[in-house]
Parts: C-alpha cells; structure tokens; sequence
C-alpha cells in the first residue's frame, strides 16, 4: 500500500462504512491508522485508537476512562433486554458493581482450580479428537473449537449436559449485537436471545437454590451463595452475569481455537517448528493470541476531559480501542506482521489490562494450548478443505467454518 493510499484509507475510515474486505483483512487499515490518524476522530465524533501506548494508558486509567455503558448503549439499544444485560454484566461495568461480580467470580478461578480442570479438559478433546478421527472431514468450529468452551463453562455453571444446545445460538445472537452497526435484524435476534437465555436461568437458579453444588467447583452456585462477608448480587445481576460468562468464555476461546489452527494451516514452517518443539505451545498461543486477537475492539467514555495523544477530548467522549491495530504495533512488536510462536517478549493486549483485564484469561489460555497442542499433535497434516468463512464481525474475529481434512499419524 503507497503512503497517499494509506493516508486516505486513514483520513475517509468510519466503523459505520467500512471498505471493502475489511472483515477478510483488517490489519493493512489498522497500519494505515496507526502511521497517520492514530487517534482518530469519527464522523459520529467519537475516537478511535490504534497505538498499543495509547489503549495501555487508558487501560491504567478507569477513574477518567469509564467502561459503563449506559449512556452509551441507551440511543443503540433503547429500553430492551439487550440493554438490560449489557449494562449489568461484569465487562459493561464499573465499581462497585464491578468489584462485586469480579471478586465472586475471581474466587472461583483461582490457579488451584483451574489446574484441576486440565485433566478433565484433555479427556473432552481426546474424545472430540477420536470422532474427527472417524470422520476424516470435519469443520474445525462445530466439531472442535466451539464444543471445548461451551463443555468447560457449562461445567463451571453446572449446567445439566442435556441443557446446553441452545447456548451457542444465544451467544452468537447476543455478542453480534456488540457490532458498532446493529441492524434491526440482528437487534431482534439478540433480543429474542437474551430473554430465552434469562428464562432458562430463572429456572436453573431456582433449581440450583434448592439443591446448592459445591461452591468451590460450581461458579453459579458461589454466585448465589455469595462471600462469606455477605457479599452477594441482585437477582438481575446474578441472571446476566451467568449470561456474560457463558458468552465471554464461549465466543473469545472459540475463536482463540479457530484463529490459532487457521494460522498453523497457513504458516506451515511454524506448524513444523511446533512439532517438533510441543514445548513452544504456551508461546505459541500467546503469539495467536497477539496475531488473530479474538476480540479486536474495546470501548470506554470519558468522566472529565482528557487528553490522548494531542487530542482534547471533554466528558462522555466515547473510545473504541483497537485491540487488533495495538498488537501489531511496531514500537512494541518487531516485525509485527510475522507470526513468530516462538516470540518473547509477547505483552500483547488480547486480554485487555488493568482492572478490567479479563477474569478468565488463564483458563481461556489452557484451553488453548491443549486443544491445540493436542490436535496438532494428533493431526500434524490437516489441511484445510477450503476456504474458511469469516464470521463477518469487527468486534469479535473468528471463524464460523473452517473445513478441513485430518489424517492421523
């Protein structure tokens, strides 16, 4: 791309009319807003940010950076269940609803609990491995990457195994609707979603209250238990709580799985390379992680007038962090462009950071490394059986097929 292309693909760029093949390939646009409108102002007069110094202040900063979404999403969403449930979940949200929810959810994913899930989480893959092993032709997403997230977070909420058809199609319907454009389509779909899903749970926490699991290992029931200092949420906040853990640990980690094969199917060298080294999976995943973030966009609204990057910017102010464009920032990346699984230092920003840092990003980066590590290790030659098809969202990258053909050793 010439300068004067780029900077004119800087200077017209609007999230509300993006160029063509932007959901293929964004990342020659981000490089183009990054070297000449890194703090750009959009038609709707709100900024968007590309340099990954400029998300890290504002991640370090939430007094004067809120990430309370109700002025915000009130003119999206109107007086509706999907403006219920985002502006009560634990990511839409500031103290102390935040602290509340973070703290309850937090206590059930400490390191020690987590370590307990991986012997449980390698026997749901090996046995997703042997069907695809049977079947020769699969799809990377219906019959791998999207069932280890719903299994593992299902298990965490103990929802009965019977019970969990629905949750992908609520997911994809609900976090669709994050799009910075929302058609009335997708706003009914996402709406339909939401008030099934809380309908599901009204009756699942009826039954988990009558016959409480163990808290240690069922997040739901720590939620409706509470802290032993008489912390506990409303029902409101307990309902789409469970609603965002069971999207956020669904869609982010489905797409890690989806994105991480994609990129090995693509860069044989590093698949070879991660064959022969199994050690570099945990790197491996980072590097993933960093190239294919699986969410590309943040936001936050200004509490008092600001400055970013030369920029004034008075209260409410909105800011769409570019997740995407800062992990392939130069200044912090050598040759961000290539895919390295080897790569340190690697403080990428696909969890975000700061107190708003994601609760689950050790279990999503388990998850990851044995899907992976053990699907490579079982199916070192797959190869993909045609193009895969992009899910067509700027929020959440991934996939929604990927076929392939697996062969094993």
């Amino acid at each position: 791309m010439s300068a004067n292309h780029a900077e004119q693909i800087a200077e017209t760029f609007e999230l509300s009319h993006l160029p063509t093949g932007f959901h293929d390939n964004p990342y020659p646009i981000y490089r183009a807003l990054r070297e000449h409108a890194p703090v750009k102002r959009l038609g709707d007069g709100s900024y968007f940010l590309t340099r990954y110094d400029d998300l890290v202040s504002i991640y370090k900063n939430p007094k004067s950076f809120s990430s309370d979404k109700k002025l915000e999403f009130k003119p999206k969403y109107g007086d509706s269940p999907l403006y219920e449930h985002h502006t009560t979940s634990l990511v839409f949200s500031d103290p102390p609803l935040h602290t509340r929810v973070r703290k309850l959810i937090s206590g059930a994913l400490t390191p020690r609990a987590i370590a307990g899930m991986e012997e449980g989480l390698i026997r749901l893959v090996d046995s997703l491995l042997d069907r695809m092993e049977e079947k020769h032709s699969i799809d990377l997403i219906d019959d791998f990457a999207s069932a280890i997230p719903i299994e593992v977070i299902g298990n965490l909420l103990d929802v009965p195994v019977d019970e969990r058809g629905p949750l992908r199609e609520w997911s994809l319907a609900i976090l669709g609707a994050l799009e910075p454009v929302l058609s009335d389509d997708v706003a009914e779909r996402g709406n339909h979603a939401v008030s099934e899903f809380i309908e599901y749970l009204t009756d699942l926490i009826a039954r988990r209250r009558a016959h409480p699991g163990n808290p240690d290992i069922d997040v739901l029931t720590r939620l409706i238990l509470g802290e032993a200092d008489g912390e506990k949420l409303s029902a409101k906040e307990l309902i789409h709580n469970c609603i965002f853990l069971l999207n956020a640990g669904h869609e982010t980690t489905t797409n890690l799985i989806g994105n991480g094969l994609v990129c090995l199917a693509k860069y044989t060298s590093q698949r070879e390379r991660l064959i022969n080294q199994p050690d570099l999976i945990k790197p491996a995943v980072e590097e993933m992680l960093r190239y294919e973030s699986s969410n590309q966009l943040g936001n936050r609204i200004t509490t008092e007038t600001v400055e970013v990057g030369g920029f004034t910017m008075p209260p409410q102010t909105r800011v769409t962090l570019c997740i995407g464009a800062a992990n392939r920032d130069p200044s912090q990346f050598n040759d961000p462009e290539i895919f390295d699984i080897a790569r340190t230092p690697n403080r990428h920003l696909a969890f975000a950071s700061g107190t708003h840092a994601c609760a689950g990003m050790s279990l999503a980066r388990l998850e990851g490394q044995i899907a992976i590590g053990r699907f490579i290790k079982r199916f070192p030659n797959y190869a993909l059986a045609g193009p895969p098809l992009r899910g067509g969202r700027v929020r959440f990258r991934g996939y929604l097929q990927i076929p392939a053909f697996v062969k094993a050793l």
